[in-house]
């Protein structure tokens, strides 16, 4: 498999949370596979329903973070991610995405909201590849638990 990624960006997380909830001009959407619905539910001792709601058409993402009333991540505490050894690939990613271009090629894009995008240090090609190991990881889990329940 193979990815391209952007080449001379910089970024540095500036942890104002813009990310983790909606805002006036985006409804944010965090997706998750199974495994990952599973471990958080797991690991917060938090019922499933309660964190997450089931969603069809976003293969291999079949659940939604539920929100709070205002838009909020369900785990946003104080601005800061109250599951964050935890939290899904999405938030790994951010702002970066990670599109299937198919025949086993993907391609990092990112988005310009972020105000840490052209901040601090350059990325090089090794922040991407530990990206990339770590969606390749959750697939394979993801993979593996699915053929195990079906």
């Amino acid at each position: 498999m193979r990815f391209e990624y952007p080449r001379d960006i910089r970024f540095k997380c500036k942890r104002c949370a813009l990310c983790c909830g909606d805002t006036k001009n985006r409804d944010r959407s965090v997706l998750m596979m199974k495994i990952e619905a599973y471990r958080i539910s797991r690991k917060t001792l938090i019922d499933l329903d309660e964190l997450a709601e089931k969603i069809e058409g976003f293969e291999p993402y079949i659940y939604q973070m539920r929100k709070t009333e205002n838009g909020k991540c369900f785990f946003l505490k104080d601005n800061l991610c109250s599951i964050y050894q935890i939290r899904p690939l999405i938030c790994r990613f951010y702002p970066f995405k990670l599109q299937n271009l198919g025949n086993n090629k993907y391609v990092f894009a990112y988005t310009k909201e972020c105000p840490g995008i052209g901040k601090k240090s350059l990325l090089e090609r090794d922040f991407f590849e530990k990206l990339f190991r770590e969606f390749m990881e959750v697939m394979r889990k993801n993979h593996r638990d699915w053929n195990r329940t079906h």
